[in-house]
């Protein structure tokens, strides 16, 4: 086989930002034809030898831990699944069984599934990985189970039945993974475990199709190997995975991925700039995207916004919150961030086909009369032709005008519908309205003081929203707030999690994708699961926000099955509170400039085959690794 040339390592390695030598377990040293390597977005990993994913120890997530080596009962795909099935009974041999009132479920499991190191995996697992994390407070799924969770046994080897404190149609969706889920842990380890707090979980035992092979002590690159018993893992009923081994590594910032993935050392990007991504497609020709032509990139069922910690003054105001949402030039922001290859949404929830269909369309009278009461005055906020301005901005660009759709709906469908209207003066109104003054050109909060924002942005690692952020905090700044971005190692670990932050650019609206039901992050809303201020905040609340109105809406959700056509109108209730209150300012699609080199490797999802979501760090993109071919003979 051939191996990778002493030539190439020097390339690779710089590319990569790696160390110049190659060690006997560098993943440089593995044959190249049957090695994927894979951009971790998570960059160089804290603590790289923390393999503990139910707790938040500065490890690494995205790494392939979750990918390749974790497993739950249930999946359910953002675009169409292998075969065109979105869902996947995974561990589970069917899907979930509910009693009569949504207060009991049953789970059958496959059998003749095991552990790497040969242990079979039972419903003991289950029942384990349940109870562990109710016992254990700071266990990532702990409150979400203890709150709902009365009892969980194993009546048999294959059977767990849970017993539900109060009805919920969606307790499944715990253990179904969209981008990640409840995954299993394995009893015959943990049990022997004096602290699971505080176990690192080294040499992570795997019920995926991938064990661990080594991985860098700096935190830069993970490879893993595929097992010698793939068979006995639930992804074998796809197909034997053809990589022999996958590496997740940190390439570094956009710049350094682009020259990795042209020198055919970084065969999929994450995420690049848009600026990247046409670099790629300018000067490779063994590059594949999700859409062959602008905007390339591929729309998760996710929106990014505006967070608020609404339990840290004045972001607790909805008057404040919606002063901020007025001061945005949304359209400068589209070309800043995403050089206006971003779906806008004013509504909570992510610009799909699904919620476009259901939810963007039909509220579009809604959107129009729609007011708001400043104080001095009622406004009506919406504009509902801010897509097409979008359109028209792009049209008039040489490179892209012969792309840019001119059919009304094809342009809702690219650029989005409408936005807010920036409107200074009703943003005044509502401060003013909240007990702000403004003296010397500068304002000033209730008891006098300067108003000073931090906006919390995520630096190289998620560029395009940094960009976003900034320009955001740019535009406060020129209304007289002292704002400014500032830029935030692993965001979600130090900041949104233990709620270190006052306003930041991330998400906490994340849709199953082609299904209208809210619940896979509506139901996380739930008051119940607000953690206390200094504790660390389950996902994905990062906005920390609760209303009793939100509560009755969540709890209807829950007593009614996931096919209920309910579920859509109380949807759109959900849409018009939000709308209302504006515990986050939505912004856009989360479209991710992800781009795949086939020089090794074909077979990569794409819209022409969109059986995945081809961004790595999904877990759902484990079904990569049975549709991947190698591009050259052995």
């Amino acid at each position: 086989m051939q191996q990778w040339k002493r030539l190439a390592f020097g390339v690779a390695l710089a590319a990569l930002g790696l160390t110049a030598t190659a060690k006997a377990d560098d993943y440089t040293s593995l044959p190249r034809k049957e090695t994927l390597i894979v951009e971790n977005p998570e960059g160089t990993i804290k603590n790289p030898g923390w393999f503990n994913i139910w707790v938040n120890g500065g490890g690494g997530v995205s790494t392939g831990l979750q990918q390749l080596t974790m497993d739950t009962l249930w999946y359910i795909d953002p675009e169409q699944g292998l075969g065109g099935a979105t869902w996947d009974n995974s561990l589970a041999a069917d899907k979930p069984q509910y009693n009569a009132d949504f207060t009991e479920m049953t789970v059958k499991l496959r059998k003749g599934l095991f552990w790497s190191d040969g242990v079979e995996f039972t419903a003991d697992d289950v029942v384990y990985t349940v109870k562990t994390q109710m016992d254990h407070p700071g266990m990532i799924w702990s409150a979400a189970f203890s709150v709902q969770v009365a009892s969980v046994e194993a009546t048999d080897p294959s059977t767990v039945v849970f017993k539900l404190k109060k009805p919920n149609s969606r307790f499944h969706a715990i253990f179904t993974v969209r981008w990640n889920g409840a995954w299993i842990m394995p009893k015959h380890v943990f049990e022997k475990v004096e602290d699971p707090l505080r176990y690192d979980f080294a040499n992570p035992v795997s019920l995926g199709a991938y064990k661990l092979k080594s991985y860098d002590p700096q935190g830069k690159w993970y490879t893993w190997e595929k097992r010698d018993d793939w068979q006995r893992t639930s992804l074998a009923r796809f197909g034997e995975p053809a990589p022999k081994y996958v590496t997740y590594a940190d390439p570094g910032p956009p710049d350094k991925r682009t020259i990795a993935q042209l020198e055919h050392n970084l065969d999929i990007i994450h995420d690049n700039t848009p600026e990247g991504m046409f670099t790629l497609k300018e000067k490779s020709k063994t590059i594949e995207t999700w859409f062959p032509g602008f905007p390339f990139a591929h729309p998760d069922p996710t929106l990014p916004a505006v967070i608020f910690n609404t339990q840290n003054p004045p972001f607790d105001n909805a008057d404040v919150r919606w002063a901020l949402a007025l001061l945005i030039d949304i359209k400068a922001v589209d070309m800043a961030s995403y050089r206006g290859a971003a779906t806008l949404s004013a509504l909570g929830v992510p610009p799909t086909a699904a919620t476009m269909k259901d939810y963007q369309a039909p509220m579009q009278d809604w959107l129009k009369n729609f007011e708001i009461d400043t104080g001095k005055s009622k406004i009506k906020p919406y504009d509902p032709t801010v897509g097409q301005q979008i359109a028209d901005i792009l049209r008039k660009q040489p490179k892209f005008k012969d792309q840019i759709p001119t059919d009304p709906e094809a342009i809702s469908g690219a650029f989005g519908y409408g936005w807010w209207k920036p409107d200074p003066k009703a943003a005044g109104e509502l401060l003013e309205k909240a007990g702000f003054k403004k003296a010397g050109g500068k304002w000033l909060t209730p008891d006098g003081q300067p108003f000073k924002i931090r906006m919390t942005v995520e630096g190289d690692t998620r560029s395009v929203f940094t960009r976003a952020g900034t320009l955001i905090a740019q535009q406060w700044a020129a209304f007289g707030i002292d704002a400014k971005a500032v830029p935030a190692a692993k965001l979600w670990q130090t900041a949104l999690q233990p709620g270190d932050f006052q306003v930041a650019i991330a998400w906490s609206v994340e849709t199953w994708g082609g299904d209208p039901d809210l619940s896979f992050f509506l139901d996380s809303w739930h008051s119940q699961f607000v953690a206390k201020k200094g504790d660390n905040q389950p996902p994905r609340n990062w906005q920390r926000w609760s209303n009793p109105e939100l509560d009755k809406i969540i709890e209807s959700i829950r007593g009614i099955s996931a096919d209920d056509p309910k579920g859509v109108e109380l949807g759109k209730d959900y849409l018009k509170l939000v709308a209302r209150e504006m515990p986050t300012i939505p912004l856009m699609s989360y479209n991710v400039f992800t781009s795949m080199d086939t020089t090794y490797w074909t077979g990569y999802p794409t819209i022409a085959d969109p059986y995945t979501d081809p961004v790595p760090n999904w877990a759902n993109s484990r079904l990569m690794m049975v549709k991947l071919k190698p591009a050259q003979p052995k």
